[in-house]
């Protein structure tokens, strides 16, 4: 049972360019805390309602770093739709990238199996619809991660981090140094039993090669995103909620016939485990930007505990589009 302890009273704010204040409707509050007794310690979520009349927000632990996992590719879409509107280098959507074991990565559904080339649009697609890693290391690769991790910087996102691709991710918790990359060849040995003379490190949050965040970092991100605060051109935009549109968890999590825009994501690595939905609901001129991650360990993975974490989800923004409405 869930004491009432155990979920922080959750903070209450105007904006200044706002005329209204509200504290958020209890039934959100108490759907969170039904999110948050999936796992107190290590639960971070945080949903901020804004409309030009009012603005409630509503969370548990939403400055705690967390592990995020493919939430981070977020960040890999925007920095390269951001190369695309400059044609950086005479990069577009349409310019061809190769699909090979050089870049190839475990979790990776669209690209696993595939050789030759694509256009970017689809590597794009393929790592916020799919969570393909092959896909993300290749837009990764492109859009140069000390340029992402600068537009992370230029977001006052403190709390968040990425690594140098996921293949050197996985690379570095299998325990290589940090930044080496063992390869496709090498992944796939130590998938199939040899140790290459490491030790796989459990740290998963760490400060060298991880895909961290808070709920707080992730909503922030969103607003600013999505209020097209880093791109220069309306149709950048416009691909940027095109692609996060595509997120398999959107249809899961969000009530049905409301627009909304995201990128989930998950790990299962040595016991440790993480799930974790951010983004945003649309409704009019009103919007909830969310964040909901749950990390913990021990032997119950994600996919044993995937459809309690989206009932839980689903369950908020139910409560939070019903209270929308109701403001609407």
């Amino acid at each position: 049972m869930l004491a009432t302890a155990s979920l922080a009273a959750p903070a209450m704010f105007a904006c200044a360019a706002q005329t209204g204040l509200t504290q958020a409707p209890r039934t959100v509050v108490d759907a969170i805390a039904k999110f948050v007794a999936l796992e107190t310690a290590t639960t971070g979520c945080l949903v901020e309602v804004a409309s030009p009349e009012l603005s409630w927000q509503a969370g548990h632990q939403p400055n705690k770093q967390l592990f995020v996992g493919s939430a981070v590719k977020t960040f890999i879409l925007a920095q390269f739709l951001r190369d695309v509107e400059a044609s950086r280098n005479g990069l577009s959507a349409n310019t061809l990238c190769t699909v090979s074991d050089v870049l190839r990565s475990p979790g990776s559904p669209v690209f696993l199996g595939l050789t030759g080339k694509t256009p970017f649009r689809s590597a794009l697609e393929a790592m916020i619809t799919h969570s393909d890693n092959t896909a993300t290391d290749i837009a990764l690769l492109q859009a140069e991660p000390a340029r992402v991790r600068a537009l992370i910087a230029e977001a006052g996102l403190l709390q968040t981090s990425i690594p140098d691709s996921t293949r050197k991710l996985f690379s570095y918790l299998s325990g290589a140094s940090s930044g080496v990359d063992l390869g496709w060849d090498g992944l796939q040995r130590l998938a199939n039993g040899e140790t290459l003379g490491l030790t796989a490190r459990t740290n998963v949050i760490n400060q060298e090669q991880s895909m961290l965040s808070s709920a707080a970092n992730m909503v922030s991100w969103y607003r600013q995103s999505l209020g097209g605060k880093f791109f220069q051109k309306p149709a950048t935009l416009t691909e940027y909620k095109r692609i996060h549109a595509m997120a398999d968890a959107i249809a899961r999590a969000v009530p049905p016939g409301i627009a909304a825009f995201g990128k989930g994501g998950s790990v299962d690595w040595e016991g440790f485990h993480c799930l974790c939905f951010p983004g945003q609901m649309v409704m009019g001129s009103a919007t909830a930007t969310f964040c909901f991650t749950l990390n913990w360990t021990g032997n119950v993975e994600g996919n044993q505990r995937s459809e309690s974490f989206i009932d839980a989800v689903r369950h908020v923004l139910n409560e939070v589009s019903k209270a929308m409405l109701l403001r609407s």
